[in-house]
């Protein structure tokens, strides 16, 4: 078979075949990304309103970070940490410097990275804390999503992630989000490690906790001495309009200035981190919880591997240089404008909420409906690429490079597509 030639059904069909149907994609089949537009292999254009999760912040195939990517794989790409290699060391004092920790533990994905901070948080707790050995605890936000893996799906409520897969890990508890009086009464067992939180809960439908939420929920686990650990794989990297969605409403302006809201002990960041271009993740924090793991105990073959170092670095400095969280705080608010005058005029979207360009509306049917889903294929009709979440839920977020007058044309293909749409 010419796999060269095949049209966008025969090549579903051969992800249908040959793949195992653990997704439920949009039905178009893309090649070629730059910065806010993709295209199909039939060379169709379309603005992507999701950028793969938020990894692609800074755009599709940003000609920096390809650079980047594309100079290091001449030199060299792995070594495995058997060996020192000459971009890791360079990476992790960029890095560290970027968000002020002491350190970094490299690791590839977004999943891998929350495990790390897990076994960070368990290992601080019997070392530091002094817990008794195979009693700590680890908080968890209800509705949260961090993954698939046995440890983070033994803290989700989701049956989609849950079901068929026990028995589940132990020393796990869940409490509501955004509920501190929860959170409170958790803390006050003392075999409490430490509370892992998404500051804005993408997959659970974009849901923005109240603004006191994040700062007292980090002044609780200090009173109770346990970590405050951040999920930002999606939040993180300028996404809400701030380096990071921890920062809440610091004045930093690029690299973080160590002012922030809350900064969590625990940093867990990843997606965008790379640009889009390659697994990149990185679980941050200082010497008395990162120097609590020692050689042998935790590891990864890839995990600080010379291209993603380099590409890291690069990806890190386009969010500063084209001062990307300053354009999404900009871009958010006339987005969550225009959606709210679509509100006005039309019954069938009900709320839109986010922060900076992370962003949802809600859909006027129930989250069993289809309703959300083929809006979202009217969207792809029309130009713009969405995916609901949670049913009536769709979730918007593009690449953090776009245009004012870009903006404003995916809001033109949104709105017509809603008003025009017929169940």
């Amino acid at each position: 078979m010419n796999t060269s030639t095949l049209n966008s059904q025969e090549l579903i069909a051969l992800e249908d075949k040959y793949g195992a149907h653990n997704y439920h994609p949009l039905p178009v089949v893309l090649a070629k990304g730059e910065g806010v537009y993709v295209w199909d292999v039939e060379g169709k254009k379309y603005f992507d309103f999701l950028s793969a999760y938020s990894a692609v912040n800074q755009g599709h195939c940003h000609p920096r970070i390809i650079n980047a990517l594309s100079e290091q794989a001449k030199q060299l790409t792995l070594t495995s940490r058997a060996f020192y290699n000459d971009m890791l060391g360079k990476y992790e004092k960029f890095i560290t410097d970027y968000f002020k920790y002491d350190k970094i533990l490299p690791i590839n994905t977004g999943v891998e990275a929350v495990e790390t901070a897990l076994k960070l948080c368990r290992k601080w707790a019997y070392t530091v804390k002094k817990i008794e050995a195979n009693k700590a605890k680890i908080i968890f936000a209800s509705q949260n999503f961090h993954g698939r893996t046995l440890a983070v799906i033994s803290a989700s409520v989701d049956p989609d992630s849950t079901k068929g897969f026990g028995p589940y890990m132990p020393g796990i508890e869940i409490i509501p989000y955004n509920d501190l009086a929860k959170l409170e009464e958790a803390l006050a067992d003392k075999n409490v490690a430490g509370f892992v939180v998404e500051p804005i809960q993408g997959e659970a439908g974009v849901v923005v906790p109240d603004e006191n939420y994040l700062r007292d929920a980090y002044a609780l686990c200090k009173k109770n001495n346990a970590l405050f650990i951040a999920d930002e794989v999606q939040t993180g990297i300028a996404r809400t309009g701030r380096l990071l969605a921890t920062c809440g409403n610091c004045s930093c302006k690029g690299n973080c200035e160590n002012t922030p809201e809350v900064r969590p002990d625990i940093l867990i960041l990843g997606k965008a981190l790379s640009g889009g271009v390659f697994p990149v993740s990185a679980v941050l924090a200082d010497d008395e919880i990162m120097m609590t793991i020692k050689p042998g105990e935790h590891g990864s073959t890839f995990g600080g591997n010379p291209l993603a170092c380099a590409v890291a670095i690069e990806a890190l400095k386009v969010v500063t240089d084209e001062r990307l969280a300053e354009n999404a705080e900009k871009l958010g608010k006339l987005f969550r404008e225009r959606m709210q005058n679509l509100i006005n005029k039309s019954n069938l979207v009900t709320l839109v909420r986010g922060k900076g360009l992370l962003n949802a509306i809600v859909i006027n049917d129930s989250p069993e409906s289809k309703t959300a889903w083929n809006i979202c294929v009217a969207m792809r009709d029309n130009g713009l690429l969405a995916k609901p979440t949670h049913g009536n839920i769709i979730r918007f977020a593009p690449p953090l490079v776009m245009t004012e007058e870009e903006l404003h044309q995916c809001c033109d293909i949104i709105e017509k597509t809603i008003i025009e749409f017929k169940a």
